[in-house]
């Protein structure tokens, strides 16, 4: 219970990456508080309870692929459009003022990580290792072709473009985490390295202002992680076949998952802030 308390808590923290410098303290409050109860609870209900219908229906999500990153990220989204962009977005360069503290936060999110999905497996056995093993090497494959992505795209790699990457790389692995054998972990972190980098690429240019790319890293990452599970489900591993085993239908089963909980949180939010909005301005 106190494990699965802290996957609710990250969740309504990476949602706050998308409104920064432009909402309220106490109105951030309200809004999690809220948020929990009325769009994080039912979908972790959805997921990984034996009643919930997309548990149900055989929805692969190892340790919140779908509850955590595809739900915030779309809050996300939500809360960056209702929002509106900071005043100074697009008038003068918002960039990290410190890159060393990048380059650490992301050592220590790289390392907790290891127990939010190696800790998934909800005992200290060889699942529970497989966790911990796909979490190293999917983060590293998404790193390589990011770099090699700013290296043919701009003709430099960033410190904080390859932070960026290795959170990408540990979204894109954690629905699958306790499902795929290592070498489909470095797959599906090369993979996700394309879609989110072209996206945040796209972003810059754009007036969404999401702060800290939370959509484009969680919602995207976590949307194609969840789709790759469903392509590289190995059933040595956690006793479902995917795509490549010759079970096509459990990408189908991902994808309405993916809808589902994208279209409720991203709902639910707006729905959410306006009230706040209204209320307390």
């Amino acid at each position: 219970m106190g494990f699965q308390g802290t996957f609710a808590i990250i969740t309504a923290a990476l949602i706050s990456g998308a409104v920064v410098g432009r909402m309220k303290f106490g109105g951030y409050i309200a809004f999690i508080a809220i948020w929990g109860l009325v769009v994080y609870a039912p979908v972790v209900h959805w997921v990984w309870n034996e009643s919930g219908w997309l548990y149900d229906l055989g929805a692969l999500d190892f340790a919140g692929g779908t509850v955590v990153h595809v739900n915030a990220g779309a809050a996300a989204l939500a809360a960056a459009i209702v929002l509106k962009p900071r005043q100074d977005y697009g008038v003068r360069a918002m960039l990290p003022h410190n890159v060393p503290f990048v380059l650490l936060g992301a050592g220590l999110l790289w390392f907790g990580w290891f127990g939010f999905n190696g800790g998934s497996a909800l005992a200290a056995d060889g699942l529970g290792a497989t966790g911990a093993v796909t979490t190293m090497f999917a983060p590293g494959a998404t790193v390589v072709v990011w770099a090699l992505l700013d290296h043919f795209t701009t003709g430099e790699m960033t410190a904080v473009g390859l932070a960026t990457a290795i959170v990408v790389g540990l979204v894109a692995i954690t629905p699958a985490s306790g499902f795929v054998t290592p070498m489909g972990a470095i797959a599906i972190g090369a993979i996700a390295a394309v879609p989110s980098y072209y996206f945040i690429k796209w972003r810059t240019s754009s007036s969404l202002d999401d702060s800290l790319d939370v959509f484009g890293a969680h919602g995207i990452g976590g949307a194609v992680g969840a789709i790759l599970t469903g392509v590289f489900a190995a059933e040595a591993v956690g006793g479902t076949a995917g795509l490549i085993e010759g079970n096509p239908g459990q990408v189908v089963t991902q994808v309405i998952a993916i809808l589902g909980v994208l279209a409720y949180s991203f709902i639910a939010t707006v729905v959410i802030l306006k009230v706040i909005g209204a209320v307390s301005g």
